[in-house]
């Protein structure tokens, strides 16, 4: 498996276990993760939150941890990295009215490079127009923006433990869909994991 590098795309209230446990199931394959955020630089940080499933009618959002920026979002170019990852939480809610992030998303998807999103990370590509014509899912309550920006809807199972992959685009709708979604992701990218 040769080793990739992947941009990771993340904001204050990025979720915490969609941002850190790719992070890390990414990097103890042997990849690269650059992570970046608007207007930050490395050794910066953003704060993270934790969303739950506690039988409410929506999730809860407890604070998190420190997230770690490593790269300058400034320099960001897309051509010197082979996939783009995209968190969840409430930063997609204010990152996709940054035309730089759409710029970003939108020349990833032109190269067909592997792009991973969950949850409401798919407010990001809704809203760069990369989802026309795409099988995709996310959080459920993002199910109206995924289907207006054309995309076909992929149901959620009853735990939200499923993701599903459309060429090199790989979504799930939150969290617990995370063994799902990296091994999805994993085979995109053709990482392998000897047993």
């Amino acid at each position: 498996m040769a080793a990739k590098t992947i941009l990771m795309l993340v904001g204050d209230f990025v979720e915490d276990y969609e941002a850190m446990v790719p992070l890390q199931m990414l990097q103890m394959v042997g990849h690269t993760v650059h992570t970046v955020c608007p207007d930050k630089v490395p050794g910066d940080c953003v704060r993270t939150a934790i969303h739950d499933f506690e039988g409410d009618q929506t999730y809860s959002e407890k604070p998190g941890h420190l997230f770690a920026i490593n790269t300058d979002f400034a320099l960001v170019d897309p051509a010197a990295y082979d996939a783009l990852v995209i968190p969840g939480g409430r930063a997609p809610e204010y990152l996709r009215l940054n035309p730089r992030v759409l710029e970003i998303v939108q020349q990833f998807a032109a190269g067909a490079k592997p792009i991973a999103s969950i949850c409401h990370g798919q407010q990001i590509l809704a809203a760069a127009g990369v989802l026309d014509g795409r099988h995709a899912t996310a959080y459920p309550a993002v199910r109206p923006e995924v289907e207006r920006a054309g995309a076909h809807w992929c149901e959620v199972n009853e735990d939200a433990s499923n993701a599903y992959t459309d060429g090199n685009l790989v979504t799930a709708p939150a969290w617990p869909a995370h063994p799902d979604w990296m091994r999805q992701f994993l085979h995109v990218l053709g990482s392998r994991i000897e047993a």
